[in-house]
């Protein structure tokens, strides 16, 4: 009988390489895709390596602008943020990893997807409810939730056992006892030394930022980001006269410059999807730039309940995205509902940069768009239109509230201090 085809999601590490071999001996054919989402990788040795093993096929896909332009951008237009920390690096490029492992598996007539997530971890549910999104008929292979692969590897060094008896290539790292995912938005490190939260994570852990306290330049430099309905169109350098305006260029440009000032670095404790917490370590330095520039044009040219009713909005499709349903009914809506906000948001952010950090220092609106900011009306100079004396109807009537509970449960207690 035919082989059945199998669609892997392959990196060259230790892990997929195994499985990769783990898979041919169960008799199926592998295709091996490794999707380009800007991480330095030498695709060139990894396919090299996966052929060796013997895959049928290593196809590897460039997919770096549709993650910029589909996922970063429209992330960067919705200001994203998981538990107001996390700019969810992982979780947007896993949907954009998805698209490509299922273009791939449509081509070749594909019936199963295997993967290299750990059963403890969000990147599972991320692809397969991807997976089951994009193609509905797909039949997932999770080694590591696999009966009898669980039980013959028990972790790393049983993979480099049983990569050493197979002949596959081991890179073993001792001097850096963590895991890493890159992409062109971001690193993240976890596992290893990083599982103690009271560990302090290592310098050298750090690969696109320098210490801000020791090696950033000491004076700040100033860009100006430009805004068309909530998504990045233009990024001026003043210190080098140069503007960016393809999206990739724009982020390539403020990782180099945010990275070398030390900026976008965090250290937490985060939920994951699947009950556990977890330590993780990120680097984000282009997009910490972004997303301080956007929020503060946002908030300057937003209704102030809009804003409000959009950030509810902003936190519910964050978690959409964290944990895995970036295509789901209720994301798609969500999306739709911060679009509709996001029309006003068109301008510009002079945006300062210096060791650690970035801030808004100005900021300006479109033209064609209009502004709610209304510098005559606001002026201590001038009344401008406003009446003060209404202010004392408004704040008796904000009042009565204030005085009923008053009435009823009594007067409020000032705590004293103890002698």
């Amino acid at each position: 009988m035919p082989k059945e085809t199998v669609i892997l999601a392959y990196s060259g590490g230790l892990d997929t390489s195994c499985i990769l071999k783990w898979l041919l001996d169960k008799q199926y054919e592998v295709i091996c895709v490794l999707a380009d989402v800007g991480q330095k990788e030498d695709f060139t040795a990894a396919e090299k390596k996966a052929l060796k093993i013997g895959a049928k096929k290593v196809i590897v896909a460039d997919v770096k602008q549709s993650f910029v332009e589909d996922y970063i951008w429209p992330a960067i237009q919705m200001g994203l943020v998981y538990e107001e920390r996390y700019l969810l690096g992982t979780s947007l490029a896993r949907p954009c990893i998805s698209v490509a492992l299922i273009e791939v598996a449509r081509e070749y007539g594909a019936k199963y997807l295997a993967h290299g997530a750990t059963g403890k971890g969000n990147d599972q549910v991320r692809f397969e409810l991807c997976a089951y999104a994009l193609k509905p008929d797909l039949k997932i292979i999770a080694p590591w939730r696999d009966v009898e692969f669980c039980c013959q590897f028990q972790g790393r060094q049983d993979l480099i056992a049983y990569a050493q008896q197979h002949g596959i290539e081991v890179s073993a790292k001792p001097a850096t006892p963590w895991s890493t995912d890159a992409n062109i938005l971001h690193i993240s490190y976890e596992s290893g030394i990083l599982e103690d939260p009271n560990t302090v994570a290592p310098e050298n852990l750090y690969e696109m930022t320098v210490d801000p306290m020791t090696r950033a330049p000491c004076d700040p430099i100033r860009l100006v980001i430009q805004f068309d309905r909530g998504l990045p169109s233009s990024v001026e350098d003043l210190a080098g006269s140069r503007v960016y305006t393809k999206p990739l260029e724009m982020l390539d440009f403020l990782n180099r410059l945010g990275g070398s000032y030390g900026i976008g670095r965090i250290d937490i404790v985060e939920n994951r999807f699947v009950g556990l917490k977890s330590r993780g370590v990120y680097e984000t330095p282009g997009g910490t730039i972004l997303f301080a520039a956007h929020q503060d044009l946002e908030v300057f040219a937003l209704d102030r309940e809009v804003l409000r009713t959009k950030q509810v909005l902003r936190d519910r499709m964050a978690d959409y995205v964290y944990n895995g349903f970036w295509f789901s009914p209720e994301a798609i809506y969500a999306r739709k509902c911060i679009e509709l906000a996001e029309q006003r948001v068109s301008g510009k952010v002079t945006v300062e940069l210096a060791p650690g950090y970035c801030r808004a220092v100005a900021r300006k609106a479109s033209n064609d768009v209009g502004a709610l900011y209304n510098e005559q009306l606001v002026s201590m100079d001038v009344h401008g239109g406003y009446v003060p004396q209404d202010a004392g109807g408004f704040i008796a009537i904000n009042a009565v509230r204030i005085r009923e509970h008053v009435r009823a449960f009594g007067a409020y207690e000032v705590p004293t201090k103890k002698n």
